[in-house]
């Protein structure tokens, strides 16, 4: 399974990076952005860019939004079992190990869906940057604090906290 996705995802990537070197920039190459994504080269080009715009879209569609419903789905299922479970710990554990996943996976995949599906013309640079900056650093930044925060541990040091500042000022 992990190589049929890494080579989809090498296809995929390297698809678009042959399409999007073969249209025409008329204007200034000089990217507005952090790095060469697509949708900011695209408003580089002075041809018209609909064949390609619905190939990405189509693209997403099954590569990133398909993925995003069935992680959704599954873990409605899951939250499911876990609903009818008879322990009130085990539950707390279950809902706890649950949310922490889904909003690490929900922060990935919401912004980069907003930057792909959007239209051409609803696209501003600065709103792209902000976006990109959200899902290529913030994400994988609050990845390991998500995580981190389900450990007995870290939420006993991070209880504790105010109390060892409030003695250090003293």
């Amino acid at each position: 399974m992990i190589l049929g996705s890494w080579a989809m995802g090498a296809v995929n990537s390297c698809a678009h990076t042959v399409c999007v070197l073969g249209i025409p920039y008329c204007r200034s190459r000089a990217i507005d952005h952090f790095y060469c994504e697509i949708p900011a080269m695209v408003s580089l080009a002075c041809g018209d860019t609909w064949v390609y715009e619905y190939t990405v879209f189509f693209s997403i569609i099954i590569f990133l939004l398909f993925p995003f419903l069935v992680i959704l789905a599954s873990y409605g299922k899951v939250l499911l079992a876990v609903y009818r479970m008879r322990s009130q710990e085990g539950r707390r554990k279950a809902y706890s190990t649950c949310s922490a996943h889904l909003t690490v996976v929900t922060f990935y995949y919401v912004p980069c869906a907003y930057t792909y599906l959007r239209p051409k013309s609803l696209r501003s640079p600065a709103e792209d940057k902000v976006v990109a900056v959200f899902y290529t650093i913030l994400t994988p930044l609050l990845n390991p604090m998500i995580y981190s925060l389900r450990n007995k541990q870290v939420l006993g040091a991070l209880t504790r906290l105010p109390q060892s500042i409030c003695s250090l000022k003293m």
